[in-house]
């Protein structure tokens, strides 16, 4: 984002809604830096200094405003990263990867030197890695003090540091106060069975269109929508000291009120409670910057305004998803995925007749016999067990700021997958926002063409944001419902036909 001081101004004193997440204001005669939307009196223009992230707030002796609440807002900021590489590290780091990792392993990850990345990073964010992996441990630290009656050392924990003691004395260090202050629970400390945190987004957001077409995709035994609450189980597999740590449980989400989307999750998710908030709002896209989607896409005649690109939970069950989902309907889709959960998923203690999604490492182990038994054909079981092996081997990346260049090549290379489908996984594990499957038969019929290729050039006045303009077309196709356009929306172009 363009930090002009007078665009940044007007939007602070205006309040304006659409840069909440965009930047941060540290004013230097408190020593506080505030969102834009923040409702104290505004500050003066010479008292006031603009920051694209928290972390340079931070790093400059800003401390956080206890009303307004940075921790709270919307994460707009990783997608102004002016180089990928950059965004990528980003997603890892507020995905916790630098709370049990270096950054040496991070910039492997990617595929660049440690030396290369930081410089990328300074330049693009003005802040160092570690500073924002400092500030998201903070600022989550702070959100569950204050929402929460968890007790300070499991807070520690779950937030990323080594001990309460850390904790304690970077509290002192960056906000000069100790963590007990920020409670505001009664009965701090108190175990509790489940907790419940606000998620805030940037309005407008069409709930009901996104519940549409996840129902529409419900797979039985591992999710639920009912009433507006959308709910399913969840396993977050960690490295630790004695091996692999797995978290498991069972959590939901439901509109709260306009800006605003309610979480509630079990106390056996709380240790990797930054990975929980990052599904839940890769899921229903929250992070998605979308004043300036709808103004460019209102501009390129498509409507939709609030609709967005549901997400998913893990970049691996998107992948089974749409290999499955190549060529059938959504209703015969949803059957054969919910016979692989119940054979090859973990039961979740608690809740009987619900499972888990089964891992890469499960599937990666297991024959085309096994999967063809479930209604699957052959090139397509194949094609899940190369996707889960790619994945245990480190070949494939399937999640936000993945190298999308890389990670579309890797799946092409599998046979069984094609344009379709790997432009599909793009636009929903990868949240690539201009990914375009111009296969697509619905999207081809609504652009009036009659290849992929004419759809694909048509489609290029929607570039960079073409994946929304997808999802709105196909909800354009049966008013008011997205996922009465499922069906078809799922179907693949006929070079993803299996050999006969």
């Amino acid at each position: 984002m363009n930090l002009a001081p007078d665009v940044c101004y007007q939007a602070l004193a205006s309040r304006d809604r659409r840069f909440d997440g965009q930047f941060v204001v540290g004013v230097t005669s408190t020593g506080i830096y505030c969102r834009p939307i923040c409702r104290v009196r505004c500050p003066k223009p010479d008292n006031c200094r603009f920051f694209a992230h928290p972390a340079g707030a931070e790093q400059a002796g800003f401390r956080p405003c206890l009303r307004c609440r940075p921790e709270m807002a919307p994460k707009l900021s990783m997608m102004d990263a002016t180089d990928q590489l950059a965004r990528a590290a980003m997603v890892m780091i507020d995905n916790g990867f630098l709370d049990h990792d270096s950054s040496a392993s991070l910039a492997a990850r990617i595929g660049v030197s440690e030396r290369h990345l930081r410089r990328l990073f300074k330049a693009s964010l003005g802040v160092t890695m570690l500073d924002v992996a400092r500030t998201r441990r903070l600022l989550l630290a702070k959100r569950l003090l204050t929402d929460t009656a968890l007790p300070v050392g499991e807070i520690a924990l779950a937030a990323g540091f080594g001990s309460q003691r850390r904790m304690n004395a970077l509290f002192q260090h960056c906000y000069r106060l100790s963590p007990s202050r920020l409670r505001r629970c009664e009965k701090a400390g108190a175990p509790e069975p489940s907790i419940t945190l606000s998620l805030a987004y940037q309005p407008p957001l069409n709930w009901a269109a996104m519940l549409d077409f996840l129902a529409a995709r419900q797979v039985d035994g591992l999710e639920t929508i009912d009433g507006g609450v959308w709910q399913r189980s969840l396993l977050i597999e960690r490295e630790g000291s004695a091996g692999v740590v797995r978290h498991a449980g069972w959590l939901s989400v439901a509109h709260a009120c306009p800006g605003q989307l309610a979480l509630t999750l079990p106390v056996t998710l709380v240790p990797v409670m930054g990975e929980v908030l990052r599904v839940v709002r890769h899921l229903f896209d929250l992070d998605a910057p979308m004043a300036l989607i709808d103004a460019h896409l209102v501009a390129c005649e498509q409507t939709g305004a609030g609709i967005r690109v549901p997400g998913a939970v893990t970049g691996f069950e998107m992948a089974v998803r749409a290999i499955i989902g190549q060529q059938i309907t959504v209703q015969r889709a949803r059957r054969v995925l919910t016979a692989l959960v119940a054979r090859f998923g973990e039961p979740l203690a608690g809740h009987p007749g619900c499972h888990v999604f089964p891992s890469p490492g499960v599937m990666a182990v297991q024959s085309p016999e096994a999967l063809i038994a479930l209604g699957l054909l052959r090139i397509r079981a194949e094609a899940i067990i190369a996707v889960a092996r790619a994945l245990q081997e480190g070949r494939l990346q399937l999640l936000p700021g993945a190298p999308v260049t890389a990670s579309m090549e890797t799946l092409l290379s599998i046979r069984g997958i094609g344009d379709w489908t790997a432009q599909y996984i793009a636009m929903r594990a990868l949240a690539w926002p201009d990914a375009f499957p111009a296969g697509d038969l619905v999207l081809k019929k609504a652009l009036g063409c009659r290849s992929a290729r004419e759809a694909a050039k048509r489609a290029a006045i929607w570039s960079p944001w073409r994946a929304y303009a997808a999802i709105r077309l196909w909800q354009s196709a049966s008013p008011g419902v997205i996922s009465q356009a499922g069906t078809q929306a799922e179907l693949p172009p006929s070079d993803e036909e299996p050999s006969q």
